[in-house]
């Protein structure tokens, strides 16, 4: 459950190349910022409901990279315009960003279903603007944060929603490579992580049960949906305490039994946040990754 040997290799040599600096605080996390979005393109009617589009300069196709923030589900703690930091650095690469917001637990119309179904919503925009913008999503990766990185592992499980969901849709963009950094995504197995992490009680995340749905991980949790034929790439900070690297190793060990593709980077002296900052020498090591999954050549910036 590591990353094949030539991309490790070339993802430590980064972060030996890349300067020493202590790990990031949230109040770090908190002032990422970047450069305004190509677009503003709105799924939905709620306030919440959008993507922020960074498209590079030049012709197309560009690969995407779909990205969903964290912020343990709620608005307390930043989302959407901290991606932008790594939004920016993906778009100067020649890479696509759909930089997604949603509806979080504390806002009318969200957790269960409401966050999921956005998660839906925001990738079917994707699909219908791609020729507009000259996406090519047949190469594309969803890569979430903290919990983004629930959302991203929940959306390679789409295949196996239960048909008696209000999640199960017949038809919607598959997307097959997926980066999880430091997400909290087995909401069965980790609730007293959520708790302490986050202060979240795993209704918020995954509704009340009820005679129609009496299991309510059934289609929430992503490690209950698999196999699902997709490769999810855990990436976590060795100082990570919100999701330490422990769970990125068990989840993996699940999706590997149960026959999908999974792999683990830790990221030496990294916290929890310097997982999604472009600034920081853990970058170094998650954009070749990226890259790779993407099907590009390796770059050394």
């Amino acid at each position: 459950m590591t990353l094949p040997s030539s991309l490790i290799a070339t993802a430590l040599l980064a972060a030996v190349q890349g300067a020493v600096a202590a790990p990031m605080t949230l109040d770090d996390y908190l002032v990422l910022s970047g450069p305004q979005a190509t677009a503003q393109i709105a799924y939905g009617p709620a306030p919440s409901q959008y993507a922020q589009l960074f498209r590079p300069s030049g012709a197309g196709p560009f690969p995407v990279v779909v990205l969903v923030h964290g912020g343990c589900w709620t608005v307390q703690f930043g989302g959407i315009k901290q991606m932008r930091n790594v939004a920016n650095a993906l778009s100067s690469q020649g890479i696509a960003v759909w930089n997604v917001e949603y509806r979080r637990v504390d806002e009318e119309g969200g957790g269960y279903p409401g966050t999921y179904q956005d998660m839906h919503a925001a990738l079917d925009s994707l699909q219908s603007h791609a020729r507009l913008y000259q996406l090519d999503t047949s190469r594309i990766v969803a890569m979430g944060h903290s919990a983004g990185g629930q959302l991203v592992q929940w959306i390679a499980g789409r295949s196996q929603l239960p048909k008696t969901s209000p999640l199960h849709r017949d038809t919607f963009l598959p997307i097959n490579n997926i980066i999880s950094l430091g997400g909290l995504a087995d909401l069965r197995h980790e609730e007293k992580l959520i708790k302490s992490s986050c202060e979240r009680d795993i209704q918020d995340l995954a509704g009340s049960a009820s005679m129609e749905r009496p299991d309510i991980h059934s289609d929430t949790n992503a490690a209950d949906l698999m196999p699902n034929g997709t490769r999810t790439v855990l990436i976590t900070g060795a100082l990570d305490t919100i999701s330490p690297p422990r769970v990125a190793h068990d989840y993996a060990a699940k999706a590997v039994k149960a026959g999908d593709h999974a792999e683990v980077l830790i990221l030496p002296g990294a916290s929890h946040y310097d997982e999604i900052a472009a600034t920081s020498p853990a970058w170094k090591m998650i954009l070749p990754v990226i890259r790779q999954m993407l099907g590009l050549q390796s770059d050394s910036r």
